[in-house]
């Protein structure tokens, strides 16, 4: 066994994100790129940094190959460490016998000896698809001085909202009395943030029980919580009133770097004591040419602008050719905007080319989308909503 930790940390990595669409085809939603040099990972993994939790678990299963390259060893979050730092678990072959996730407890169930190693008091449970920034420890106090079987992050979202979360029902001392999800009738705007801390020898006994229940969903929402209400242990809310964005949709990955672009920032990216941590690569200064427009827009290392840009993101390498227009948009890192190409409302993934005098995107409308590595070819007309794979039509 190694040196005993007081909290152990499992990020729930190994979701499809089919609501992200192409972008999710061939990437796991936690490496998705954000915020000109972010991935959505590396909010939990510095909030883990930052929060003196160096002992973190990275469940993988769909599409891990980018994710997996990217954390690497870990440095660029000070989890390089010989008594503990990050570890990549995918589903693995015990025996004659392997399996995949079956679902997110049965995920932390088939990792229990992984957690054993490190004999933790308690174990903190998270998400690899949110933007924000929060202090684990100040959670594990909470934790603690409740007495809690297991503690909850919960964020007030607007009534007309809630029905689109679970909701924890809480009484005047903040201990959980019951659990809805998704109610049509609201009682509580007090939203699940699936930021979890659970005392491990009653995560460990639940997960067991859970495991021999053939009828469980394997689920911490459905199965693992309910459990625990039912049989009247401590469960307790924790309050969390910062800036939060579950980033599952096209729509919501765009607000979220959007909101990069308002003043005051809602998310402080240049709060010193407390960075988001990041892999990125070395590349040169970025570059406005002479006769092009830059407004409203966080633009990266190595960017080339030729053109015009309006209130957007670009990424690291991104080229915006002579002529080319770019408004309210996300271009992720080495995609390439050719003349007289019009990109309005869309994202462009990584290593995406809009070609000669195409279009991509409206005034107004949903998100449009074009896929990694590909290519809208010259003159052609993407529509609101549409999302450019392998398989996209061009002349509809």
């Amino acid at each position: 066994m190694l040196r005993k930790k007081t909290c152990v940390a499992m990020l729930l990595a190994g979701g499809q994100g089919s609501r992200l669409g192409v972008l999710t085809q061939k990437v796991a939603k936690p490496a998705i790129p954000y915020g000109g040099k972010y991935r959505i990972i590396d909010f939990p993994l510095s909030n883990c940094t930052n929060s003196g939790i160096d002992t973190v678990g990275v469940l993988t299963q769909y599409q891990p190959l980018e994710l997996n390259a990217y954390i690497g060893s870990g440095a660029p979050w000070d989890l390089d460490i010989s008594n503990g730092g990050v570890f990549v678990l995918p589903p693995y072959q015990k025996g004659k016998s392997g399996e995949w996730y079956r679902g997110t407890a049965n995920a932390i169930y088939q990792n229990i000896a992984f957690i054993e190693q490190y004999n933790p008091d308690y174990v903190l449970i998270l998400s690899g698809d949110h933007i924000y920034k929060m202090d684990y420890n100040a959670m594990l106090n909470y934790h603690i001085r409740h007495g809690a079987d297991a503690t909850i992050a919960v964020r007030e979202v607007p009534w007309e909202e809630a029905s689109r979360f679970g909701i924890m029902n809480t009484d005047s001392d903040d201990r959980i009395i019951e659990f809805e999800e998704k109610p049509k009738n609201p009682k509580s705007n007090k939203a699940s943030m699936g930021v979890y801390i659970f005392t491990w020898s009653k995560l460990r006994q639940y997960l067991e029980n859970d495991e021999g229940d053939k009828k469980s969903n394997n689920d911490f929402g459905k199965n693992i919580i309910p459990n625990m209400l039912a049989d009247k242990q401590v469960l307790v809310a924790y309050s969390f009133n910062g800036y939060w964005k579950d980033v599952g949709t096209i729509e919501s990955l765009w607000e979220a770097n959007m909101d990069l672009l308002e003043k005051p920032m809602p998310i402080d990216m240049h709060d010193k004591r407390w960075r988001i941590y990041a892999k990125n690569p070395g590349m040169a200064p970025h570059y406005i040419a002479k006769g092009a427009t830059v407004h409203d827009t966080l633009i990266t290392e190595g960017c080339e602008v030729y053109g015009n840009v309006e209130h957007s993101i670009l990424f690291a390498g991104v080229i915006i050719e002579e002529g080319a227009k770019v408004e309210s948009s996300v271009i992720m890192p080495g995609s390439v905007i050719k003349r007289g190409a019009v990109v309005q409302r869309a994202i462009v993934a990584m290593n995406g080319v809009v070609g000669p005098g195409a279009f991509v995107g409206e005034e107004t409308g949903n998100i449009a989308v074009v896929g990694p590595g590909m290519t809208v070819p010259a003159g052609k007309h993407i529509p609101a909503g549409d999302q450019v794979d392998e398989a996209y039509v061009f002349d509809k």
